[in-house]
């Protein structure tokens, strides 16, 4: 979308007076921040804060007084609604000038901020609450919008600030987010009654006004006006000192991704399981491509909440044929994260304070490869995405910095003093505890039908990120938006498989190693069934079934073993196989010789597989008739014909034969397929476990 004025770099104004007609106050702060955490141009997830002063009843007086609503602590005032705000007393926020002992006591501020809270709202205040009480104005937007943070990590960046607002926005030098912050910013404005805002050295942006409105086109007027500023100086110099390696095909970045990022993920991995990101838009293609980019690079990021999501630097994989290609990249990975590694545990040892909490992770979280894009790793998808998008800014500001003047990134001791702050520690503390799949990512062949999709549910609700694999296209994409709806966009992949054929396998796993870095879960459980008399068992019919059943099997497993191989984390593979790969039925000799041949295929996998930690183990279903898409076909009709019954018969039958008497659904055999996945069976591989209500001609033995 363009802007008025027509130049797409240009945030538009979005502002509906017939949508926001009607609204509170409240609402309208709302709304205003959506709006403004919408475009990452203006601030990034999680970035920045929003705020407003209003009139409310006390609850226990019934009188009128000021309360702040404040974006809260771990918000996104890009999705956040009315429960993301920190309500507080503001009279409350300004008596606490009166306990401030100093800048060497700020942090015991914070456990005062609770104190002040208005209507016994649970949602914790942030660090930057007293930067938002103490100014003046009704109305408050603090963003970190590219343009402005270009402006503002320049070294210059004063008096840029003057040349450029004439006036019209303030100048702090950069100060830790907090209370002293606070306190300097409310001075600013006090002294300096006509300012508009302040721009906060290596930080970002504070804007004010007297409605939401004002507030909202305020802050946009002044990103726009630092962004047609920078547009006219960059016309005159080459981003990043110009290109020195062009850009690989797209094919070829996404195969070179595709393979570095299993191999990236086993090696750092020993902290956390980690997922993985890959982008390779125009922004971060002229950077890596770029003269000035391990210089810069090195120097790290300037804001504060860039750095805390991408650490201090990033490295840079040259695979270039003049270092000896991807080849030579892969033989020297382990010696590069180890200099790595030992840097970033040199920085640590030099900036180390006597209470500071012990070093942690000293893998990178950011990669950035010339002619092939943007590696980010990270806990889960959401994260890694979100260092990425980070990064991404941080690439923006380094170009509107350098190429007017000299970049500055954020001092190191000061970057080390936010990236291990003991309140940052305390918050991480208080981060809740992984789920048990936490940092795994699952394939699932056959994921659109029954068994698959109540699998993928399964494996989603205990953290797992999930590809579903299937040959039913229109299938795929309903589960996609089924699933998405609950566990959100990141941690949900689809890709149109067809088991039988090898190279269509094969780029199954590597979109899968290009979107989630890797796969620690494959349960293979695409399927069909068939049934009839032997001597009416076409050849076509009995090489159909061994093609999905048993080849289909072997292709998916021979991929899964090679990129858990790469990987060198271990693995678990389950085959959803079948009571009849243990137990003959009549009438079905092709398919209870193809459902055998996949549990034999587990054994020897099994086999292969103990030593590297890939356990492979099989889930064996009976009559599993509701959801899943064998029943849905000839099927059904076949075995009740073999039974002598009618279809609608069938599921009773099963029932009634079942030693236990009860029917066996898609989420029993889930429940089952999440034991072999899980670490709680972390000592069990080339296992068999029957989901079949008891059938006792297929006991195991």
């Amino acid at each position: 979308m363009k802007s008025s004025s027509g130049n797409e770099n240009l945030i538009p104004n979005a502002w509906d007076d017939n949508y926001a007609n009607g609204f509170s106050q409240a609402q309208l702060l709302e709304y205003r921040s959506n709006l403004l955490g919408s475009d990452m141009r203006v601030t990034n997830f999680g970035g920045g804060n929003t705020s407003c002063k209003l009139l409310s009843d006390d609850p226990l007086t019934g009188e009128p007084c000021q309360v702040l609503w404040v974006k809260g602590s771990g918000g996104d005032i890009g999705s956040m609604d009315l429960s993301g705000f920190s309500t507080l007393y503001l009279d409350k926020l300004i008596r606490l000038k009166d306990l401030y002992r100093g800048e060497a006591y700020e942090d015991e501020m914070v456990d005062l901020l609770s104190h002040c809270t208005f209507n016994l709202n649970s949602r914790a205040a942030s660090i930057d609450t007293p930067l938002h009480a103490y100014l003046p104005y009704k109305h408050v937007d603090h963003l970190h919008p590219d343009s402005v943070i270009a402006i503002a990590a320049s070294a210059n960046s004063e008096q840029l600030t003057q040349d450029i607002f004439d006036g019209d926005i303030g100048w702090l030098a950069w100060r830790r987010p907090g209370f002293q912050l606070g306190l300097e910013l409310e001075k600013v404005a006090r002294e300096n009654p006509k300012l508009k805002g302040v721009i906060l050295e290596s930080h970002g942006l504070f804007t004010w006004a007297e409605s939401s409105k004002e507030c909202y086109e305020l802050s946009l007027a002044i990103i726009n006006k630092a962004q047609l500023w920078l547009d006219t100086q960059l016309t005159q110099v080459e981003a990043f000192g110009g290109a020195v390696i062009e850009s690989l095909a797209s094919d070829q970045r996404r195969l070179i991704a595709s393979t570095l990022m299993p191999l990236i993920r086993g090696k750092t991995s020993a902290h956390q399981r980690q997922i993985g990101h890959f982008s390779d838009t125009t922004e971060v293609l002229e950077f890596v491509n770029s003269h000035e980019l391990k210089p810069l690079a090195n120097l790290g990021t300037s804001c504060p909440d860039h750095f805390l999501r991408t650490k201090i630097k990033p490295m840079v994989l040259d695979c270039s044929q003049e270092t000896g290609g991807l080849e030579a990249l892969v033989s020297n990975l382990d010696s590069l994260l180890e200099d790595y590694r030992a840097d970033y545990e040199a920085y640590y040892n030099r900036c180390k304070n006597d209470n500071s909490p012990a070093i942690r992770d000293s893998n990178p979280v950011v990669y950035l490869i010339p002619g092939v894009g943007m590696i980010t790793f990270a806990k889960d998808k959401a994260t890694a995405r979100i260092a990425s998008e980070f990064y991404t800014n941080a690439i923006n500001v380094m170009k509107g910095a350098s190429g007017v003047g000299e970049y500055v990134g954020l001092d190191e001791q000061e970057a080390f003093d936010i990236e291990y702050w003991l309140l940052e520690e305390a918050k991480l503390q208080r981060m809740p505890k992984a789920k048990s799949l936490a940092g795994r990512v699952a394939f699932i062949t056959g994921g659109a039908g029954g068994i698959g999709k109540a699998t993928a549910g399964r494996l989603l609700q205990e953290g797992a990120a999930v590809i579903l694999a299937d040959i039913d296209e229109k299938s795929l994409e309903i589960a996609e938006k089924e699933f998405s709806q609950i566990f959100g966009d990141d941690v949900v992949r689809t890709v149109l498989m067809d088991v039988t054929s090898e190279d269509k396998v094969n780029s199954a796993f590597r979109f899968a190693s290009l979107e989630f870095g890797g796969i620690d879960i494959v349960v293979s459980n695409a399927g069909i069934a068939s049934s009839s008399p032997l001597d009416e068992t076409s050849l076509e019919n009995w090489e159909f079934n061994q093609k999905i059943l048993s080849t289909g099997y072997f292709l998916v497993s021979k991929a899964a073993f090679s990129h858990m191989k790469s990987q060198s984390l271990g693995g678990a593979i389950i085959f959803v196989a079948s009571k009849n790969g243990l137990v003959a039925s009549a009438n079905a000799a092709a398919y209870c010789t193809a459902k055998a041949a996949e549990i034999q295929l587990a054994r020897c996998v099994a086999l292969e597989g103990a030593p590297m930690g890939i356990r492979v183990n099989v889930v064996n279903p009976d009559a599993v008739l509701r959801g899943s898409k064998i029943w849905t076909g000839k099927w059904k009709e076949e075995r009740a014909s073999a039974y002598k019954m009618s279809t609608d018969d069938l599921e009773e039958h099963y029932r009634q034969r079942s030693l236990l008497k009860r029917n066996v659904f898609p989420e029993d055999i889930a429940e089952g397929v999440y034991f072999f996945a899980a670490d709680i069976s972390s000592k069990s591989t080339g296992n068999i476990l029957n989901v079949d209500a008891g059938h006792a001609p297929s006991f195991t033995r």
